[in-house]
């Protein structure tokens, strides 16, 4: 855990006042307990993004699930579902987030979030060979409650950090959700093995494993619900839903209409759309690159994302401090650059050795430009309106998780299922994401954001 405070100071330590508080209160007590609490989402959510799309059930699907049609048709079925998926929270996110402001309830919406994503996750333990429609319909809507409760707990950073802790903390809470990747990867690896021991089929153990996860993921967000608080105060102005909904859309259009006066904020949302198509794409299509092209067998592609998971939480947690010593955009721009270099190290290389290389720089850039981009739009968001702005940033990620996943998809199909050239194509994200992001000048974001507190 790194140190969130002053030595010698208290659990309970008093957290100056912040002029950038986003939700329009001012910080007057984040504890540790607290900031614990919040980072656990992470840990929990984690369980998700590591098992369900990521190391496990991605493959199985490609695999086992559709087996019935060509390996290119069914990672375009794959790659159509999470483009789905996104699709909704983008339509969605600015309402989500400008009710959430208005009446100061986003601790309720992400508890009602996070229990659908629990429930749709254990259906998929329903889903074996051929159930194509069923599986696709519960990673939908799995998919899409998760991205909703991701863009809600990230609204609550600005609430518990000063602009000067930002940057570690954000770090914090991604360190402890890689943590909590590793251990659920660590169980189901453990189980994974045993059941190959046993003589067991993905399409027996396979559905075990998304038990375990949403079981994990309910445990794991307890202390979220429990300890941390909503310090956001309803608004006065606006007190009927139905008239917030009707003018979420175009207060968000207006905002984006007056890119003008959070230029540097949206300059960086501009480079965070490029450099997520190409991260969201990596982590979507890991497993299935690595048992499809390198080919991992399924506790094999475990054990890789776990070793990957450690990579990129120290990777958030020392650039977690590095981010608050020269600042995000310096930072940003390195992560960006050992993307480059490990995309195409992932696509040179024919053997397992140079893959793992490859993945583990993969895992100390994705780290670090999660945390990094996170922090900055804490940093860059007016107060009073972080869950409209972090909505933005969701909108801008779930984007690229559409745009990202689906042209590797199409690069895939049209290509006859060369997944070498689908992966050599995200590469170009990631060099768009470097250049966007060099625009960016920070001081005076952050002084436009004050300048509305």
């Amino acid at each position: 855990m790194p140190t969130l405070t002053s030595k010698g100071d208290h659990d309970n330590t008093k957290i100056r006042e912040n002029e950038n508080s986003a939700s329009g209160a001012v910080v007057k007590s984040a504890s540790r307990l607290e900031i614990w609490s919040w980072a656990m989402f992470d840990f929990a959510n984690s369980s998700y993004t590591t098992v369900v799309t990521t190391a496990i059930f991605n493959a199985y699907f490609v695999k086992t699930v559709a087996s019935a049609v060509e390996l290119s048709t069914a990672t375009l079925y794959l790659t159509c579902s999470l483009g789905i998926a996104n699709l909704l929270v983008v339509l969605t996110a600015p309402v989500v987030g400008a009710i959430a402001d208005a009446f100061a309830i986003k601790k309720r919406f992400l508890f009602v979030s996070t229990l659908c994503c629990v429930i749709c996750t254990a259906g998929l333990s329903l889903v074996h060979q051929g159930d194509v429609a069923l599986a696709m319909t519960l990673l939908v809507l799995s998919n899409f409650a998760f991205g909703t409760s991701e863009d809600l707990i990230a609204a609550f950073l600005p609430e518990i950090a000063t602009p000067e802790k930002m940057g570690r903390i954000s770090a914090f809470g991604w360190t402890v959700g890689y943590i909590g990747g590793i251990a659920v990867l660590g169980t189901c690896l453990a189980y994974v093995t045993w059941a190959q021991k046993a003589g067991q089929t993905p399409a027996q153990f396979v559905p075990v494993t998304m038990l375990f996860v949403a079981a994990i993921f309910l445990a794991a967000s307890a202390p979220t619900f429990i300890w941390l608080k909503e310090r956001a105060h309803r608004s006065a102005a606006q007190t009927k839903v139905s008239t917030i909904a009707a003018g979420a859309f175009r207060h968000v259009l207006n905002t984006i209409g007056d890119a003008k006066k959070h230029r540097d904020l949206f300059t960086f949302l501009l480079s965070l759309l490029c450099y997520s198509c190409g991260s969201t794409t990596v982590v979507a299509l890991a497993a299935v690159y690595a048992e499809q092209v390198m080919g991992f067998k399924t506790n094999e592609s475990i054990i890789l994302i776990m070793v990957v998971n450690v990579t990129a939480a120290m990777g958030a947690f020392i650039f977690g401090f590095i981010q608050d010593k020269v600042g995000s955009v310096r930072t940003l721009a390195t992560t960006l650059v050992l993307w480059a270099v490990a995309i195409f190290i992932a696509f040179a290389t024919t053997d397992k050795n140079g893959f793992w290389c490859a993945a583990n720089i993969m895992g100390i850039a994705m780290g670090a430009s999660a945390s990094a981009g996170r922090a900055l739009v804490g940093q860059l968001s007016p107060a009073g309106r972080s869950a409209e702005f972090f909505g933005l940033w969701g909108l801008s990620v779930k984007l690229s998780a559409i745009i990202g996943p689906m042209t590797y998809g199409l690069v895939t199909y049209v290509s006859g299922s060369n997944y070498r050239l689908a992966l050599l194509s995200t590469l170009l994200f990631f060099i768009l994401g470097l250049i966007v992001v060099l625009f960016v000048d920070e001081k005076r974001g952050r002084a436009q954001a004050l300048s509305e507190s």
